[in-house]
C-alpha cells in the first residue's frame, strides 16, 4: 500500500513543499527570498512575510507537479525547528490547518535529522544506494556543524559538534569582511577554484573531543586581513583568489580533521555528508580522497537535496509515519538544537 507524505520546510529563507510517496519524490518545489541579498543576512521579519507570500503557491505546485490532489494525502511532514521562530510558525500554522481541515496525521520532523535522511530519497526512475546503518553523518550548515552517528533512520546521536559558530557562517562572514555579497559561501568555492590555497595560513582551533570551533577562525582571518591592508590597501582586491582558495582549505581541513578521527573512534566506513555545505567542492573532493586512502563508502547528497528543502521533510515524515510518531495540533516551534 502506498503512502503520500506532503513535507513543509520553512526554518529559514526558502519555502519548500514536496511530495513522496513511499520513499519516492514526485515534487520538490523551493521558492527563495532575494529581498535578503541587500542587508548582507536573512531578516527574520522580511522572511516571515515572504513565507506568508510564497507558502499556498508553493503547495498547490508541488501538488499539481505530482500529479495528486489534496485528498490523495496521508500525512503532513512539516519543520518543527530549529530555525528561525517566525518563520517556523508560518510552516507550522499551514501544516496544522491543513492536517486538520483533511483529519490527517500531522508529523513534526527536526530539520537536522531530516538533512541526514536526504539520502534516503529515491528518485521515480531508479534506485540508488542508501548508507547502509550505522553510519556517520558529517552535517554541515549555515547553523549547524555536527557529526551525527546514525543507528537506523531515527535514532541518531551528536557525537561531535561546533561549540560556537557553524562552518557555514564561517564562510559567509569571512566572504563579507572582503567584500562578498550574500550569500558568501559559494562565492569563496568559486574564487577558490583560481587561488592558491597554500597562498596564507590562518589559525585553526584546537577544541579537544570530537567538537568544532570555528569563531577563533574567523578573527583571525579579520586581524590577518587588518595588518595585511595596513601595509597594502588593495590586498583584498589583488588577492581574493588566494585568500578563498586558502580559507577554503583551512575550513575544510578543520571539518575533515576531526571526520577522520570519529571514523577511528567508531570503527564505520559509512561516512555521508548532508547540510547546504556539502554543495561545497573542496569538502566533496577532501572526503572522495579520505574515502580512497581509509577504504570508506561515501555518500554525497544531490545538490538539490543539500540545502534547505522539503523533499527530506516528507522522507523523514514517511520513516515516522510507519512508525506511528503522530503530533497533536499543539506542537510549536523550537529556535533551538534540543
Amino acid at each position: 500500500m502506498s503512502t503520500i507524505i506532503l513535507g513543509i520546510e520553512s526554518s529559514c529563507d526558502d519555502t519548500s513543499a514536496s511530495i513522496i510517496k513511499n520513499d519516492t519524490i514526485l515534487s520538490n518545489v523551493i521558492a527563495g527570498q532575494s529581498v535578503h541579498e541587500e542587508y548582507g543576512g536573512v531578516v527574520p521579519e522580511l522572511a516571515s512575510r515572504a513565507h506568508q507570500q510564497n507558502i499556498i503557491p508553493v503547495v498547490f505546485k508541488a501538488l499539481k507537479d505530482a500529479g495528486i490532489t489534496a485528498e490523495d494525502v496521508n500525512a503532513l511532514a512539516f519543520t518543527r525547528g530549529p530555525g528561525l521562530l517566525g518563520s517556523l510558525l508560518v510552516g507550522t500554522s499551514f501544516a496544522k490547518g491543513f492536517a486538520l481541515a483533511r483529519n490527517i496525521p500531522l508529523i513534526e520532523i527536526d530539520h537536522l535529522q531530516a538533512h541526514v535522511l536526504a539520502h534516503f530519497i529515491q528518485e521515480p526512475d531508479s534506485r540508488k544506494k542508501t548508507p547502509e546503518f550505522p553510519f556517520l553523518s558529517l552535517l554541515v550548515s549555515g547553523g549547524n556543524s555536527q557529526i551525527i552517528l546514525v543507528r537506523n533512520h531515527l535514532d541518531m546521536e551528536i557525537i561531535g559538534q561546533t561549540i560556537d559558530d557553524a562552518a557555514g557562517e564561517a564562510f559567509d562572514k569571512c566572504a563579507k569582511t572582503i567584500g562578498l555579497p550574500y550569500p558568501g559561501g559559494p562565492l569563496i568555492d568559486k574564487y577558490a577554484q583560481q587561488g592558491d590555497a597554500n597562498a596564507f595560513t590562518f589559525n585553526k582551533p584546537k577544541i579537544p573531543g570530537l567538537n568544532y570551533s570555528f569563531s577563533g577562525l574567523k578573527t583571525s582571518f579579520l586581524y590577518f586581513l587588518r595588518d595585511q591592508l595596513k601595509e597594502n590597501p588593495k590586498f583584498i582586491d589583488e588577492n581574493i583568489p588566494s585568500l578563498c582558495a586558502s580559507l577554503q582549505k583551512t575550513i575544510v581541513e578543520v571539518l575533515m580533521g576531526k571526520l577522520i578521527r570519529a571514523a577511528k573512534e567508531t570503527g564505520i566506513k559509512e561516512i555521508a555528508l548532508a547540510g547546504g555545505v556539502s554543495a561545497n567542492s573542496g569538502l566533496r573532493t577532501a572526503i572522495e580522497m579520505e574515502a580512497l586512502k581509509r577504504g570508506w563508502q561515501t555518500y554525497i547528497p544531490k545538490l538539490s537535496y543539500s540545502t534547505d528543502n522539503a523533499a527530506m521533510i516528507a522522507i523523514t515524515g514517511y520513516y515516522k509515519y510507519l512508525k506511528g510518531e503522530f503530533a497533536g495540533q499543539d506542537a510549536v516551534p523550537y529556535a533551538r538544537n534540543r
